[in-house]
């Protein structure tokens, strides 16, 4: 298989190593409870009113596709660290020069998931050569 086909999957971790997912979509409990994000938090990172943030039957579609995203990346993390949930959650929770000085977690608190999956991305590329 070519570098560039190959390539093409590599935003997707080989298998669910948190729990966080049931079915492809995220057990929203667990994700939220992983990263330690309050209702604010949530709201924050999505750019919702936190009376918008539920975890029900009614959550609303944009928060089931952000907790999928969150779940995912999660676990690609875990794959580097095989499958280890405590320095998945370590390396989430401390701050890293490479980041600006800011912990992973505050990058998706802060709405910039997008450049930390950019960044993890690169960085699981980069230890595979």
């Amino acid at each position: 298989m070519s570098a560039v086909s190959h390539d093409i999957f590599a935003n997707i971790p080989k298998k669910d190593y948190l729990s966080l997912l049931d079915k492809g979509e995220a057990r929203a409990s667990k994700v939220i409870e992983f990263v330690e994000f309050r209702k604010d938090d949530v709201a924050k990172a999505i750019g919702l009113p936190s009376s918008s943030v539920r975890y029900d039957d009614r959550m609303p579609q944009i928060l089931k596709d952000r907790l999928r995203e969150w779940a995912n990346l999660f676990n690609l993390v875990a794959q580097f660290f095989e499958g280890d949930a405590i320095k998945t959650a370590l390396w989430f929770k401390t701050t890293n020069p490479m980041l600006g000085d800011i912990s992973p977690r505050d990058m998706i608190r802060y709405g910039r998931y997008q450049k930390l999956l950019k960044f993890i991305l690169n960085a699981l590329s980069e230890n595979q050569h």
